[in-house]
């Protein structure tokens, strides 16, 4: 009996060896990040994981391939110091109600949002494309909710986005505020809110409390919290 539990642990774990090789690399949560990587738990954990200069690598893939557009900034002092952060310009067809300031896994997550989940959903929700986001801005150094007793906000470290509204290409604005209780952009609005789980550490909306009734917060922190 013991030879023959010896041989089939033998035969599981060589099996195992076999597929881990044969494993494509998007499921394989050792390999390295791709821009090409599909949504999942997996990209999630990859995107969690990265280093600053595997971040930076793949933001300039980005730039390149035109998901987003980014502009050096310099490493500023003060009581929110920043460090390598970038200015986001647009994100490829998808312009922007203005650049903001963002951390490399702030801009790189939303580029790989945008392109993934945010383009392809407006298209099949609303039947046009997605023209450009308008924002309540990423960097300010403030703590959470302006508390003063609180801790510092994930905008102090342009960890985080607010969305307030988007722009379609068939000229149709939506607000955050209007479009979550109306019944032909809800669906849409929550598809996009789900779909940001996979990509930031933090999604809240309207539905989390009053204080994000007009906009959705976009954050870094946690690990895909999105209501």
């Amino acid at each position: 009996m013991k030879g023959k539990s010896l041989l089939m642990i033998l035969l599981i774990a060589g099996g195992a060896a076999v597929g881990y090789r044969w494993l494509p690399s998007y499921y394989n949560p050792f390999t390295p990040l791709t821009l090409d990587d599909p949504p999942g738990k997996i990209t999630q954990y990859k995107l969690r994981r990265l280093t600053p200069e595997a971040c930076e690598g793949l933001l300039e893939q980005a730039n390149r391939r035109a998901l987003i557009r980014t502009q050096a900034v310099a490493d500023s002092e003060g009581t929110c110091p920043l460090r390598n952060v970038v200015r986001v310009r647009s994100f490829g067809p998808v312009s922007l109600s203005g650049s903001f300031l963002a951390s490399c896994p702030l801009a790189l997550s939303s580029a790989l949002f945008v392109s993934q989940q945010a383009r392809p959903l407006t298209r099949a929700y609303m039947g046009s494309e997605l023209a450009q986001i308008e924002h309540l801005g990423s960097f300010a150094c403030r703590n959470i909710y302006h508390r003063p007793d609180a801790r510092l906000s994930e905008h102090a470290t342009a960890d985080a986005l607010d969305i307030s509204a988007f722009r379609l290409a068939n000229g149709r604005r939506v607000t955050i505020l209007r479009g979550w209780k109306a019944d032909d952009t809800q669906p849409w609005l929550q598809a996009l809110l789900a779909a940001s789980c996979g990509y930031y550490g933090n999604g809240l909306g309207p539905d989390y409390n009053a204080a994000h009734a007009n906009h959705f917060h976009l954050g870094m922190r946690g690990f895909g919290l999105c209501r």
